[in-house]
């Protein structure tokens, strides 16, 4: 068994404090998305992990790409007949987490996910490369296949069905918009003492912000 106990690293790159953060946790997501961006060391500063609750009822989580946000919440876009999308219908409540190493910070958000409007996913499918609009119709995401040849073959396929054509939003693919209730900042400190503060809608659509021991 490999043993990880000498794993170790101190934080001590920036701090959080009750004096120093706004009222409003989308300012400070947006402030702490942007010093990440500048530092370059972030890799995709908007990869982030969402985890749902499985059809199976097994926790499932996986990295996807947030593509917006505002004070509404966070978007993303999936196949809404995959794994993910289902889960998401059977059970909307959701969980993202976003973990920017290079800067020790986390930033975890729990919400209800709903469907984007039609304009909104047909305006951001109209934007991506053609590839990646193909590879939507080709993959029966979270489907089980043959092999690879056969999702080769289907790309090829359409490739040529939609050569010189406007390819469309398929009605399986879109966005989700996930309105939070709770996000939770994490500044990695010294000797494991953590700041954490976590942000908890209310009732009125206040936000009360609250310390959380590490």
């Amino acid at each position: 068994m490999s043993d990880l106990s000498d794993y170790r690293k101190s934080y001590e790159k920036s701090e959080l404090t009750e004096e120093n953060i706004p009222q409003e946790p989308i300012e400070l997501y947006r402030n702490w998305f942007l010093e990440v961006e500048a530092t370059g060391v972030g890799g995709e500063v908007n990869a982030m992990t969402i985890s749902t609750l499985g059809l199976d009822g097994y926790p499932n989580s996986r990295v996807v790409l947030l593509k917006s946000y505002n004070y509404e919440g966070f978007v993303f876009f999936t196949n809404y007949n995959s794994d993910k999308g289902r889960a998401i219908e059977a059970n909307p409540n959701v969980c993202l987490s976003f973990f920017w190493q290079g800067m020790e910070r986390q930033v975890i958000i729990k919400g209800k996910a709903e469907r984007t409007t039609e304009n909104i996913s047909d305006g951001y499918f109209d934007s991506r490369p053609d590839g990646s609009k193909l590879g939507a119709w080709a993959s029966e995401q979270s489907g089980e296949v043959v092999s690879r040849q056969y999702l080769d073959n289907r790309l090829k396929v359409l490739e040529h069905e939609f050569a010189g054509k406007e390819i469309p939003r398929p009605p399986h693919w879109g966005g989700y918009l996930v309105r939070p209730t709770s996000i939770e900042f994490w500044q990695g400190r010294p000797n494991r003492m953590h700041d954490r503060i976590r942000y908890i809608l209310q009732d009125d659509y206040s936000w009360k912000i609250i310390r959380l021991a590490p």
